[in-house]
């Protein structure tokens, strides 16, 4: 038997566990950015919109910063453009699928049963790659016929598919290193997030100032940056292409050599030892959640303020579209605020906050249903600590961290801009509202979550589906003009829209109790099903 043993029967199984999460991703993702064509088409009809468009998201540092450069003046490089954000999300996805199929695994001792048969030792490592890099070349292929079904260059298409593809591989070897690095799953995922997070804030550091800026050499150092160096629907540079098989193939070179020489169950990276008697304070359920989620709040509140001071940084230079085209006025009214262009910006980038926030928020949420399947929950609930109690004890996180995230983020963009405007007693106020009163959404997304975890534990994983569907229809929903009551599935869509809007309470006491009727229906299910139900 062999190291690789078996690994066309752990495919099959991923596959079959996957049978409904994968398709709907991998369609979705491809399919989304084939539709932009035609609304592209719509919205800027003659070839002079196109141009007078692209010249302006070519060089405003907005549009540079959250999608990245464009490459021609066309409908193909501005479709392009605005899927930038789409990699990112790719690579999240297929980092996620690879530590949920092994690490994942090896944590709830399901590795070891399946060890047990003829499986070899590197077969479940293997299986879970070949099935998102396989996921990340479906995207790929599906995009570029889509795309050449729109009458665009097939070069271009092939070459936009490709940087789709790139993304997918690249993060599902980093999630296959981070997986043999540590013990648990929550630490590999935050290892994986980390890596995939800093080479978005290098590839948004390098595109920034536009092309021959002095950081633009910077995008060679980030795999999202060698997607737009591959330069889809311009001079095409297929080279760059080595650079990703070359990182891909020693990541999983590394991954299977860490992997033949650790025991299962175990990482590389030994855990710390703890003290030999716990500490006074920990003696109860919010002190040990406090435990299980204080490194990773203090590493998403660090990303807020990185990208608070992003989002704030580059506001300046928002009013200087109006100066060369004023209809890209009314795209930012679509996503938010009506008070002046600046404010239409932060209506907007706050929402993209609100949705990073969520995430957060489901993280935290979902965090409870590992520690039940993994058996951790069992020895806590055996004590006088109720099910409630212990729900509410990761809950707490899951919503005031989510608050903290907001108000950290919406700080640091509003002291930001408010030192380069001279006017942070003016500027500060207004960004950290808008910040803050997203968190209605944000606890809504993670009722959701709760309410999957007790009326259908099997899926949990649902609550990420429902997320994305959100995330989804707030960022394409209006440049795919979705009819109204499509876009209203959102929660982010009912979010007054600050500043430069009135505030409204009426949508966010609806928003309140979704929250109730969501969290409550799942906190019954929990308290009456059996623990750690399939």
């Amino acid at each position: 038997m062999t190291a690789l043993t078996g690994t066309g029967g752990m495919v099959r199984l991923i596959l079959r566990r996957d049978r409904f999460l994968l398709p709907i991703w991998i369609l979705f993702l491809s399919v989304m950015p084939v539709n932009f064509v035609a609304a592209t088409r719509e919205l800027y009809p003659t070839a002079a919109d196109q141009l007078g468009y692209a010249r302006t998201t070519g060089t405003n540092p907005t549009f540079l910063a959250l999608y990245g450069p464009i490459h021609n003046n066309e409908i193909s490089g501005i479709v392009a453009q605005r899927s930038g954000f789409i990699p990112v999300i790719i690579g999240l996805l297929c980092a996620l699928t690879v530590i949920r199929h092994t690490r994942t695994e090896e944590e709830a001792g399901r590795r070891e049963l399946l060890g047990a048969t003829v499986l070899g030792r590197g077969a479940t490592l293997a299986a879970a790659l070949l099935v998102a890099l396989g996921a990340s070349l479906t995207v790929a292929a599906v995009l570029t016929a889509g795309m050449a079904s729109q009458d665009l260059p097939l070069a271009g298409s092939l070459a936009f598919g490709l940087q789709f593809a790139l993304a997918g591989c690249v993060f599902a070897a980093v999630a296959g290193v981070a997986a043999q690095l540590t013990e648990s799953a929550g630490a590999a995922r935050g290892m994986a997030i980390s890596v995939l997070g800093a080479s978005f804030v290098i590839r948004l550091a390098a595109d920034i100032g536009g092309a021959g800026n002095a950081l633009s050499w910077l995008s060679w150092l980030s795999p999202l940056g060698w997607g737009t160096r591959l330069g889809a629907y311009g001079d095409e540079r297929w080279w760059v292409l080595v650079l990703p098989v070359l990182l891909v193939a020693a990541l999983v070179a590394v991954a299977g050599t860490l992997s033949a020489r650790r025991d299962v169950g175990a990482g590389i990276l030994p855990p710390r030892p703890g003290p030999a008697e716990a500490a006074a304070g920990l003696r109860g359920p919010f002190s040990l959640a406090w435990r299980l989620h204080s490194g990773p709040l203090y590493a998403w509140l660090a990303g807020f303020a990185a990208l608070g001071v992003v989002f704030g940084g580059v506001a300046g230079g928002v009013g200087d579209m109006i100066k060369d085209n004023p209809d890209l006025k009314e795209i930012f009214t679509r996503l938010g605020g009506t008070g002046g262009i600046v404010d239409a910006y932060f209506a907007s980038v706050m929402g993209m906050l609100g949705l990073f926030a969520a995430g957060y928020a489901v993280s935290a949420t979902l965090r409870m249903r590992s520690e039940e399947t993994s058996l951790r929950a069992e020895p806590v609930l055996a004590t006088a600590v109720g099910r409630l109690r212990w729900a509410f004890s990761h809950l707490v996180f899951a919503l005031l961290g989510s608050v903290a995230a907001l108000a950290v983020g919406g700080a640091a963009a509003g002291l930001t801009h408010g030192l380069n405007d001279g006017d942070v007693g003016g500027v500060l106020p207004r960004v950290l509202g808008a910040a803050l009163v997203q968190f209605p959404a944000v606890w809504l997304m993670a009722a959701v979550a709760m309410a999957f975890i007790g009326l259908a534990p099997r899926l949990s994983a649902a609550g990420w589906g429902a997320l994305a569907l959100a995330a989804g229809l707030t960022m394409f929903g209006g440049m795919l003009q979705a009819d109204q009551w499509l876009m209203d599935v959102s929660p982010f869509t009912h979010v007054p829209k600050l500043p430069g809007h009135d505030l409204t309470l009426a949508p966010l006491a609806w928003l309140g109790a979704a929250v109730l009727a969501a969290g409550a229906a799942g906190l019954a299910g929990l308290r009456h099903r059996d623990l750690a139900a399939g």
